[in-house]
């Protein structure tokens, strides 16, 4: 399995987008134009002495001069945000992927409800952008500790001031509370399509209230894993197409050992999250730990994720 070629980029501008998050602008390296992207689309973004990270594309969608991404310090991060924050400079030169969505917005929908919280913002800026340009229904409820911490406030309120949208934010700081994720959920038409980012608190009332919703309605997206990584090894991977039986040892995950065999397999979160890793399963049955598959899609037991997920079997083939 061949990776996607990365796209050689350059930082064109960094900007305080709002406390704790700075917009980062990048192009290509030799002023020619960018792939166009979908609304919801995100970007692996290769990190010095950082690894990749994945990253949502926040400018309108199609732009294929410059892309737009929003970056939290994370504190607790693996380094990915303390180096835009600390590190980064403009002219720099960066490594990425072509666009990727499996956040994906459904354009006819007769209303959009976006629930966010904080920097879960970023891949519904696209969306709700994309949205009013074409003039449709939506609104967002959007969830954050202070009137600093509202990422990309005046793209917001740019949208906010075209025909059917409404913004309704939630502060903390201003006794405003939060969103009553479950009340909004229940109410939402029949029709109406919803999405969420935030916390995996938010995400998790989202889930639960959504489950009486038909599924194709209810579209969310994670930043961090929900389970725990499974590393008690003990199996082997058998890769069908070159029959190679690799075994995993306790401690390390499906990816490791690959990675470590010299296969050069796709990934970035390493945490079930983004799917870039995903692979085909063609016998055995997978231990899933990720947050990204569908329950149907985990039921099927066809795919997995190898930077997560474990074995169920003593043998699990895979499409390597």
């Amino acid at each position: 399995m061949q990776a996607a070629s990365p796209i050689p980029v350059l930082i064109r501008e960094l900007r305080l987008q709002s406390a704790g998050v700075v917009s980062v602008e990048l192009e290509k390296d030799d002023s020619s134009t960018l792939p166009p992207y979908e609304a919801g689309a995100h970007v692996d973004v290769h990190i010095p002495g950082a690894g990749t990270r994945s990253y949502s594309l926040v400018g309108a969608p199609g732009a294929t001069a410059t892309y737009r991404l929003g970056i939290k310090r994370e504190a607790g991060g693996r380094g990915g945000s303390r180096w835009f924050h600390e590190s980064a400079r403009v002219g720099d030169r960066l490594e990425i992927s072509p666009p990727k969505n499996a956040f994906s917005l459904v354009e006819d929908a007769p209303h959009s409800l976006f629930i966010a919280g904080g920097i879960g913002i970023t891949p519904l800026l696209s969306m709700i952008g994309r949205l009013a340009s074409l003039g449709r229904s939506w609104e967002l409820h959007l969830a954050v500790r202070d009137r600093r911490s509202v990422p990309f406030a005046a793209l917001l309120d740019q949208y906010a001031r075209t025909d059917g949208g409404r913004v309704v934010r939630y502060v903390s700081a201003d006794g405003c509370g939060r969103p009553d994720v479950q009340a909004l959920v229940r109410s939402a038409a029949p029709d109406a399509h919803l999405y969420c980012c935030g916390p995996s608190g938010m995400i998790d009332a989202f889930v639960e209230a959504g489950r009486h919703r038909s599924p194709a309605t209810v579209h969310y997206e994670r930043f961090a894993a929900t389970e725990a990584a499974a590393t008690v090894g003990g199996f082997t991977v058998q890769l069908a197409r070159d029959g190679r039986c690799l075994d995993v040892p306790p401690g390390k995950s499906i990816l490791d050992v690959l990675l470590d065999a010299g296969l050069e397999v796709p990934y970035s979160c390493t945490q079930g999250v983004c799917g870039s890793c995903r692979l085909a399963v063609l016998e055995g049955t997978p231990d899933h730990r990720d947050s990204y598959l569908t329950d149907d899609e985990r039921a099927a037991n066809d795919a997995l994720m190898p930077c997560c997920s474990g074995s169920l079997s003593q043998r699990l083939m895979v499409d390597l």
